[in-house]
């Protein structure tokens, strides 16, 4: 039985644009481009998570969102349910605090960049929505 996850993700819009963020080098998939987010504790409600997370990676909280569609994806050795937000309006000044890589990117540009398998499906839905 492959251990299973349930993760928030959030979209963070600047205009036209949202934010990307680059996994680690050292981090599980590291390399990798992802939607900043993160695991949702077994006490937490998805949208405390949302916050939890948001603060701890980039010293931002989400102050508008709104809930967007769920992802179910497989890896080899891990199944991971991702609940994608959009994230219209946020406090605080974005700090990387995990060394993350972030960049905010157009959505047809963010094709060009590697994502995680689970987020392809979303990167490929914003860019022909955009």
């Amino acid at each position: 039985m492959k251990k299973s996850i349930t993760v928030v993700a959030g979209i963070v819009w600047d205009g036209d644009r949202y934010l990307a963020a680059r996994r680690p080098k050292d981090a599980p998939f590291g390399g990798f481009w992802e939607f900043p987010g993160g695991k949702i504790e077994p006490d937490e409600t998805p949208e405390e998570a949302l916050i939890r997370e948001f603060q701890e990676e980039l010293d931002i909280t989400p102050t508008e969102w709104s809930y967007w569609q769920t992802v179910t994806h497989e890896y080899e050795e891990l199944v991971v349910t991702l609940l994608f937000f959009h994230i219209t309006a946020f406090t605080g000044t974005l700090v990387p605090q995990e060394g993350h890589t972030v960049q905010w990117v157009m959505p047809e540009e963010a094709c060009n960049l590697g994502f995680l398998e689970a987020d392809i499906p979303i990167v490929q839905a914003l860019a022909t929505s955009a």
